[in-house]
C-alpha cells in the first residue's frame, strides 16, 4: 500500500502523506519547488487542513509572486514535478521495515546516506580531494573533488566531479545547459551556461574579450537554420567549438536546449532532459571519429536545475536514467556529471 508507507487501508492516509513528504524530499526541502510543494499539499505542520486558497498563497509567497500569477505558472510546475518525484519513489523497491513507527523506507541523505563506495559499501568508490583532508568548508573555497565510479546499472559507472565545470580537464565533450533560444547566460552568472561562455573566450594580451566564441558560433548556427530570434524543440542538441577551453583538452561543446523562458522564470520538462541526453551521445556518435583519437568522453551537468526550477534530485534521476538508457545501447564512452557542492554529490550518489 502506498509505495510501502503503510500496511493496510487503515494507515492509509498516514502512508499517503508520508509517500508525499518523501516526494518532497527528493525534490529537496530547501528548494524552492520543496517548499511550494510542501505549502500547496499541506504538509507542513501549521498548514495541515488549511484551506485551498490559503495554502496556494504560502506557496505562491515561497516564489515571492501573487496567488493568481502561482497558479498560472508555477504551480502546474510544482504539482508535475511532486508527480514525478512520486513515481519515483515507488517504483523503488520498498527496503526492510525498520522499528517501531518506521516507514519501511530507508533514511535519506540527510540521515546518514552515503556515497557508493564508502564506510559499509560494497564497491571501491571513492570520495577524494587532492592534498585535501576531505573535510567539507564553506562553498567556493576548497577544490574540486571526484567521486569515481558512481554506479548507472550493473554494467555501467560514470565519474561524478564536485567542481566549477570549467575547471574540468580532458574530458572531450562537455555539455551547457541552454534556453531554447541558445541565448548564453552572461558571462558574470554563476551558470554552467556563463561559465563555459566566459572560459572559452578569446581574450587579447591585455585579457580583453576579442571573440566571444561560443556566442557567436550558436547565432551563427541560428542563422544557418533560419531561426534568429526563435524558439527551437526543447531538447535540440547545437555544437559549438570550444574555444579557449581546447587548452584543457575540450574538443567539443554541446548546448542542451532545456529551457523554456516564462515572463521572469524558466520551465523545464524533465522529458526535455531525456531527449537532449540522446541528442548529446546521438551527436557524439556521429563526431566519434572525425576526431584522432576518436571522442570517447562526455560530461552532463545538472541540467535544469538552476535557475530552470527543477530540484538537483530530480534532474539526477532523470540524467542517470537517460544515460542508462544511452549505454546499454553503446557502452563505450566515458560519462562524467559535474555538480558544485559536496551536498548535492552526496544527494545524487544516493540516488
Amino acid at each position: 500500500m502506498a509505495g510501502g508507507f503503510c500496511d493496510g487501508s487503515d494507515d492509509a492516509p498516514a502512508g499517503i502523506e508520508a509517500l508525499l513528504k518523501e516526494a518532497v524530499r527528493r525534490l529537496g526541502e530547501r528548494d524552492l519547488l520543496g517548499q511550494a510543494a510542501a505549502h500547496t499539499f499541506g504538509l507542513l505542520p501549521d498548514r495541515r487542513g488549511a484551506p485551498a486558497h490559503d495554502r496556494r498563497k504560502t506557496a505562491a509567497a515561497v516564489y515571492g509572486v501573487t496567488s493568481e500569477r502561482f497558479r498560472k505558472h508555477q504551480e502546474p510546475q510544482v504539482i508535475q514535478q511532486l508527480a514525478e518525484a512520486v513515481l519515483t519513489v515507488l517504483r523503488e523497491p520498498p527496503p526492510l521495515s525498520g522499528g517501531p513507527g518506521s516507514t519501511g523506507r530507508s533514511p535519506g541523505p540527510g540521515a546518514g546516506a552515503q556515497l557508493p563506495g564508502g564506510p559499509g559499501a560494497a564497491g571501491q568508490s571513492t570520495l577524494a580531494r587532492s592534498g585535501g583532508s576531505g573535510r567539507s568548508g564553506r562553498s567556493g573555497q576548497e577544490p574540486p573533488l571526484r567521486v569515481d565510479s558512481v554506479p548507472v546499472d550493473a554494467q555501467s559507472t560514470f565519474t561524478l566531479h564536485v567542481s566549477p565545470i570549467e575547471l574540468l580537464r580532458d574530458i572531450e565533450v562537455l555539455v551547457s545547459s541552454e534556453n531554447v533560444y541558445l541565448e548564453m547566460s552572461k558571462t558574470f552568472r554563476p551558470t554552467v551556461s556563463g561559465a563555459l561562455r566566459l572560459a572559452a573566450a578569446v581574450r587579447d594580451p591585455a585579457g580583453e574579450i576579442v571573440d566571444d566564441v561560443l556566442a557567436r558560433e550558436l547565432a551563427a548556427w541560428l542563422r544557418a537554420h533560419g531561426r534568429p530570434g526563435l524558439p527551437i524543440r526543447p531538447g535540440t542538441v547545437v555544437p559549438t567549438s570550444p574555444g579557449s577551453l581546447a587548452a584543457r583538452g575540450v574538443r567539443r561543446i554541446y548546448h542542451a536546449a532545456v529551457a523554456t523562458p516564462l515572463d521572469d522564470t524558466y520551465e523545464v520538462r524533465p522529458e526535455s532532459i531525456a531527449r537532449a541526453v540522446s541528442a548529446c551521445f546521438t551527436l557524439a556518435r556521429a563526431e566519434r571519429d572525425r576526431y584522432e583519437p576518436a571522442l570517447s568522453s562526455i560530461c552532463f551537468p545538472l541540467l535544469g536545475a538552476g535557475r530552470g526550477g527543477l530540484a538537483p534530485a530530480v534532474s539526477a534521476t532523470w540524467l542517470r536514467w537517460a544515460i542508462r538508457d544511452e549505454l546499454v545501447r553503446d557502452a563505450r564512452w566515458r560519462v562524467h556529471l559535474v555538480v558544485r557542492s559536496r551536498e548535492i554529490a552526496e544527494a545524487v550518489g544516493a540516488l
